[in-house]
């Protein structure tokens, strides 16, 4: 395997950024080199540079898109920092007038454990009354993956047991040691492939954004636009909520900070 050179690392490097606005640091190059790999052995190529060539001369085609998912899979959890989920079924949703839908977008969704743990919340205060949930992410891969619902028994260790018997079924004959979130729940998620530094497209507004663990690859000019891009799609009064090792101080001052990474519209 052909050992992957800083001038090529810098070509990838500078490619995501353009692509998908995130700044990989010189510390992402093994993870690079142990990503791609595996693709260059697939095509017989003999280097990196060979097989950036050939994502190039593809633009649009099948390969560059399975670079772009590999280099932006991130790894995540079921119910992951819990306290959002507490702070939205004890502060949220009671506030949230009856008879109206309620709708939340997971915009960076990966492989779908957010927003499988935000149906459970949602189907739990809620039940049938009207609710939605968008899930997105870059990646058609893991997006393919999410709209499945399915998963390794070992990644149901941060679900309630009362929720994984309520929601989810456990796999037997050729499924045993995984299990399916079940179909009604995974029917009321509308998995998209949105791409946060291009244009939005018409997704309707929102009561709650989750944009979480995907700010900590932008550097700062990339997470203003993103975030100036998402805010006219949340309602006033919504709240946006990023991950506990995220902040919008320095990102964008419209909007009020109600507890550490949690936001909200006036």
């Amino acid at each position: 395997m052909p050992s992957l050179q800083d001038e090529e690392f810098q070509l990838f490097r500078r490619w995501l950024y353009r692509s998908a606005g995130i700044n990989l640091s010189p510390g992402k190059k093994a993870l690079v080199a142990g990503r791609l790999g595996k693709r260059l052995r697939h095509h017989g190529l003999g280097s990196y540079g060979d097989y950036f060539r050939l994502i190039m001369a593809e633009r649009g085609g099948g390969e560059l898109q399975t670079a772009l998912d590999l280099l932006t899979t991130n790894e995540t959890y079921f119910f992951r920092e819990p306290r959002h989920f507490d702070f939205l079924r004890q502060q949220v949703l009671p506030a949230l007038g009856r008879g109206r839908p309620v709708r939340l977008w997971s915009a960076a969704c990966s492989s779908g454990e957010e927003p499988y743990s935000l149906a459970m919340t949602l189907a739990e205060a809620l039940g049938a009354g009207p609710w939605e949930l968008v899930a997105s992410d870059i990646s058609s891969r893991v997006l393919a993956q999410a709209g499945r619902g399915q998963y390794p028994l070992s990644r149901a260790e941060h679900i309630d047991t009362r929720l994984l018997h309520k929601y989810c079924l456990k796999g037997v004959g050729e499924q045993e040691g995984s299990f399916l979130v079940e179909r009604r729940l995974r029917q009321r998620i509308r998995f998209m492939q949105i791409n946060l530094n291009q244009r939005l497209p018409e997704i309707g507004d929102f009561d709650v954004i989750f944009l979480r663990n995907v700010m900590i690859y932008f550097d700062l000019d990339t997470k203003r636009q993103v975030v100036e891009r998402i805010l006219p799609r949340l309602k006033p009064g919504g709240y946006f909520i990023v991950s506990h090792s995220e902040s919008l101080n320095g990102v964008s001052e419209a909007l009020r900070l109600v507890q550490p990474s949690i936001y909200r519209k006036p």
